[in-house]
């Protein structure tokens, strides 16, 4: 997403009206996003730049993803604009180690993931699946290619996988992989954005159709599956939501928290224990955070789930908030933020037309 837009949308959350506190998305029964979520901060206690990009041709940085033959070593990639079609692979220091040509066009390169090929080994996916024109494009791709045993300078020759919305076309940013099947999942960036499966076994000739399976926080910019695949996380350019997936996609969420402020916010990834989350930024020698997880988030805790109370005799399950009026009500909020929308919306078009 080009940074103009990215202002009208921090625009835009920051004139909409709270949600009442029932919203919170600290309650696991919440919806995964809305108007109370994070906006940004100082992040979770013990957060730290874990590097800074060196290499100058990283001006971009979209995506990241954890080596699964390479300790230490992250794979990332520009976005949309004027940079050549390659994948970096990246220490601990922020040293770029290798650097992998595919030899292909480019249209909005998003995100990056490792998890197993369809021979068994480690395979890097790029995901070009960014649309700034809202969804113009009828087809979306991801090129597959096996992770490089060695890590020197080269080209590669990836296999193409097609995508398309049952939906229709729409902008994404977001790629997760789960690794327990190596199902695909795409992450929408809009308004009401939503969370799209891939069909379980990947077609390499044809058309692979994204059906959409949840909802999704609001403008998310990328996401990803814990090591094990009980957990996934989905963030946004100011916050992120973790799921416990343990039964299946879509999970449930756990809770959100503000991730570290940045100038674009745009990748995330769990580290390979599962303990932390990387989060990356764009712009020239942009930093990695490093974010522990609290012990709720982590595959080892228990998820608790709070049953709902039953209503009191001679309490009506119908509340104000149904009726329109009380302290409850969620309806105020919800005409005043339309309004705000609306207004920015069309700036937003406005914005993308004279683009």
């Amino acid at each position: 997403m080009r940074r103009p837009l990215a202002l009208v949308a921090t625009a835009l959350l920051a004139a909409l009206p709270a949600a009442p506190a029932s919203a919170s998305p600290e309650d696991p029964g919440a919806p995964s996003g809305g108007v109370d979520y994070p906006r940004g901060g100082e992040g979770p206690e013990g957060s730290e730049v874990a590097f800074e990009f060196q290499d100058a041709r990283i001006s971009e940085s979209s995506g990241i993803a954890p080596s699964a033959l390479h300790e230490g070593v992250w794979w990332t990639h520009n976005d949309s604009g004027e940079h050549p079609s390659e994948v970096y692979a990246v220490d601990g220091d922020g040293q770029t180690l290798a650097t992998f040509s595919l030899g292909l066009e480019r249209r909005d390169w998003e995100a990056v993931a490792v998890a197993e090929g369809p021979d068994g080994e480690p395979a890097v996916f790029v995901a070009d699946i960014g649309d700034n024109f809202g969804g113009s494009w009828a087809e979306y791709r991801v090129y597959r290619f096996p992770e490089p045993a060695v890590l020197a300078d080269g080209a590669v020759e990836p296999v193409t996988l097609t995508f398309t919305y049952a939906d229709g076309g729409r902008d994404a940013e977001s790629m997760m992989i789960d690794p327990r099947d190596g199902r695909v999942y795409v992450v929408s960036k809009e308004f009401s954005g939503g969370l799209y499966a891939a069909p379980e076994v990947l077609d390499p000739e044809g058309a692979n159709v994204l059906e959409r399976i949840d909802s999704a926080p609001l403008f998310a910019t990328d996401a990803a599956f814990g090591p094990d695949g009980t957990r996934y996380v989905i963030r946004t350019y100011w916050g992120a939501t973790v799921y416990d997936s343990t039964d299946g996609v879509p999970g449930r969420p756990i809770g959100s928290f503000d991730l570290p402020e940045s100038d674009q916010g745009e990748s995330v990834a769990f580290t390979p224990d599962g303990t932390a989350l990387m989060a990356g930024t764009e712009g020239p020698h942009a930093p990695v955070w490093r974010i522990p997880l609290e012990d709720r988030y982590l595959t080892d805790e228990p998820v608790e789930v709070e049953a709902e109370a039953a209503p009191s005799d001679g309490e009506d399950g119908g509340t104000a908030a149904e009726g329109g009026g009380g302290d409850g009500s969620a309806l105020p909020f919800i005409l005043g933020g339309a309004g705000v929308a609306a207004v920015l919306i069309a700036g937003i078009v406005l914005l993308a037309r004279r683009g």
